[in-house]
């Protein structure tokens, strides 16, 4: 009776049984396991599906989600931050010491990092909102959305504070829209100036 030994059964199979398929962007032989013709893969082909007719890019709607989630990441490490710095100031003029000190300084960093965290986030939701309904309005999204949304917002978040300060929340929003209007034209422009290297 012949004994199968396990290695030489697998070497065997590995070196009878292997037709070596070159793949035509490598000269690497492509896994026993693969053997396939690699002219069946298009290489060509775009790496995403789109649907007829559908714009490559993501709306304002898409990009409304990201946005306030990391308006509300970004403010509650500024918030919390700004509370540390708080907390030690506070904390060192009271002169507390130990687990005083410690719970007083949570206290300044949950509270200070929460309230940053909510005002970057209702101003993300303002922004988003006024863009999403500027774009179904107008049917095109362009920097004059960016703009009229930057600007709406400052109103709308200082509307309750009087008409001076609604004035200065717009103005605010009109400033920090357009400068940010302008950095993309620049990057825009300097994507087209710069040569194209395949």
């Amino acid at each position: 009776m012949k004994t199968l030994n396990p290695k030489s059964t697998v070497e065997e199979a590995a070196t009878t049984n292997y037709t070596p398929v070159i793949n035509k962007f490598s000269t690497a032989p492509v896994s026993p396991y693969l053997n396939y013709d690699s002219r069946f893969l298009q290489q060509a082909q775009p790496e995403f599906i789109f649907p007829e007719g559908a714009n490559k890019q993501r709306g304002r709607f898409e990009l409304a989600f990201s946005q306030i989630g990391t308006s509300v990441m970004i403010g509650g490490g500024i918030g919390g931050l700004a509370g540390i710095y708080n907390g030690f100031k506070v904390t060192t003029a009271l002169k507390q010491t130990g687990k005083l000190r410690r719970t007083q300084l949570i206290n300044h960093i949950m509270k200070q990092g929460s309230g940053t965290a909510n005002t970057l986030g209702t101003l993300a939701v303002l922004y988003s909102a006024c863009g999403v309904l500027l774009q179904f309005v107008r049917g095109e999204d362009d920097h004059v959305n960016t703009v009229i949304a930057g600007s709406s917002t400052g109103l709308l978040y200082k509307s309750t504070a009087g008409l001076r300060r609604c004035a200065l929340g717009g103005a605010i929003g009109l400033s920090i829209s357009s400068l940010y209007c302008l950095y993309l034209l620049a990057q825009e422009n300097s994507m087209k100036a710069s040569p194209k290297f395949l």
